[in-house]
């Protein structure tokens, strides 16, 4: 097994990003998060959004300085793609290449675009990816917490991705270097299989089953959704032996037993699928073909997620009871 490098803050030249003049494209989440941190570590910072448009208005009210993309990307020494990854092979032929100069960065937080060829950078141009292991409102609030997000860099210039990972707060927890392929495809695996996908679609069915089979539906909402986040908490404190340490003995047999009954070898191999989908562009294809034709699929889909029994439960459960009360409410809006 290959050895694991963490790059912590001493490990790093954290005036390095201090030096370069930032073009952060978008406001939404990713471009709110590090975009803050950045600003708040001393960094030279411009946002480049659509000038007077709802991003722009939303960052001069947070007392930012933003211009239009196009003069962003010519005043900059790195420019931040920090827009929706369907957009960004458009936005970046208009606005962003034919203002690119031999000797800038330019850089991501995903790979999606550059791996699957969708953004083809010239010739002199270097390409780094820095890739917080966290939405835009987390990478903010553990930021000003005093600590900060894991990170993923990648491409030209590692010593550079270290040094603005460092300033977004990842130096604080720990960095780790990878590539595009692998920060790709196993970011889409994650998510399809089990960070949402395979997680939502199991609470869900979970959910039915009970309701179904003559249960409240709020007892169901409490024990395969809300109870999750406590499972998940140990797993991510001290792993899942850690988790197995902390539950009954019952909850323990019940988890070796059946279990493996639910995820089994067929599942696998539909994982397998899923990841060869991944790997040969196929998904990523789908994606794109999905968002270039008007995306009605998508908003089915969303529709009729918002509208699941579970929704309604759950909100109304998470409005009467008194936990996570500090917890602001974040801006929903993605761009």
């Amino acid at each position: 097994m290959e050895n694991l490098k963490i790059y912590l803050e001493k490990d790093i030249d954290t005036e390095l990003i201090k030096t370069k003049k930032i073009a952060i494209i978008g406001f939404g989440s990713q471009g709110y998060g590090q975009g803050m941190n950045l600003v708040d570590s001393g960094c030279n910072v411009v946002f480049g959004l659509r000038q007077g448009g709802k991003s722009d208005i939303k960052a001069k009210d947070y007392g930012l300085s933003t211009m239009s993309i196009s003069d962003a990307v010519k005043w900059a020494d790195i420019v931040q793609i920090l827009i929706p990854d369907e957009i960004q092979a458009e936005v970046y032929k208009k606005e962003v290449e034919p203002n690119l100069r031999a000797g800038q960065y330019l850089m991501f937080s995903h790979g999606f675009n550059i791996h699957y060829g969708f953004i083809t950078p010239p010739e002199g141009v270097s390409v780094v990816m820095v890739a917080p292991k966290a939405p835009g409102h987390t990478v903010r609030s553990e930021y000003l917490a005093g600590k900060g997000v894991p990170a993923l860099v990648a491409g030209d210039d590692i010593e550079l991705a270290l040094s603005y990972a460092s300033a977004i707060g990842s130096g604080r927890t720990g960095i780790i270097e990878t590539t595009f392929k692998e920060e790709t495809e196993t970011d889409l695996f994650g998510e399809q299989t089990v960070l949402c996908g395979g997680c939502s679609a199991l609470i869900k069915t979970a959910f039915e089953t009970l309701v179904e089979a003559g249960y409240s539906p709020y007892m169901a909402y409490f024990e395969v959704c809300h109870e999750l986040k406590l499972i998940v908490d140990l797993i991510y404190e001290g792993g899942i032996e850690d988790m197995h340490y902390s539950i009954s003995n019952n909850a323990e047999y019940g988890d070796y037993t059946r279990g493996p009954k639910i995820i089994d070898s067929e599942t696998k191999d539909k994982m397998k699928k899923i990841l060869s989908q991944i790997q040969d562009g196929s998904y990523a294809k789908e994606f794109l073909d999905e968002f270039n034709n008007g995306g009605s699929r998508f908003k089915q889909l969303r529709e009729a997620s918002e509208g699941h029994l579970i929704e309604k439960i759950g909100s109304e459960i998470r409005s009467s009871f008194n936990w996570n009360r500090e917890n602001k409410l974040i801006d929903k809006t993605k761009n």
